[in-house]
């Protein structure tokens, strides 16, 4: 699971370098989505934290923490978005971007569906 994910992000951030660094595209603004890759997974790591996973209702720390990740997501697909209609990048570096954004998040949705539910890793006593 774990090479299936670092895989995962190599070719999500391959698609990243392309919609920049590729001769016709040469433009490095969609550079900025990588704070977003950096930022998802904050919100509900520290909710995780503060919530105790016992209780079966819902709980509205975790469905803040949930909502702000969505937000997050969102917003790392509509900057490259943004960036074409302003003609800052061209309409293909914005689609390997898009591209680069589905894997890199299947990545990460697919650490916390791996590593999430299990009690045993220690990743969560950080």
């Amino acid at each position: 699971a774990l090479i299936s994910l670092s895989f995962g992000g190599a070719v999500g951030l391959m698609f990243l370098m392309l919609g920049c660094a590729l001769p016709q595209y040469n433009q490095y603004w969609p550079l900025f989505v990588l704070f977003f890759y950096i930022l998802s997974p904050l919100p509900y790591c520290i909710a995780r934290r503060l919530v105790d996973d016992t209780d079966s209702t819902s709980n509205a720390c975790k469905e803040l923490a949930i909502f702000l990740t969505t937000g997050i997501v969102v917003s790392a697909f509509g900057l490259p978005i943004v960036f074409a209609r302003a003609e800052l990048i061209y309409w293909g570096a914005c689609a390997l971007v898009l591209t680069g954004n589905t894997v890199i998040f299947a990545t990460i949705l697919g650490f916390f569906l791996v590593f999430g539910s299990n009690d045993d890793f220690s990743w969560q006593q950080w």
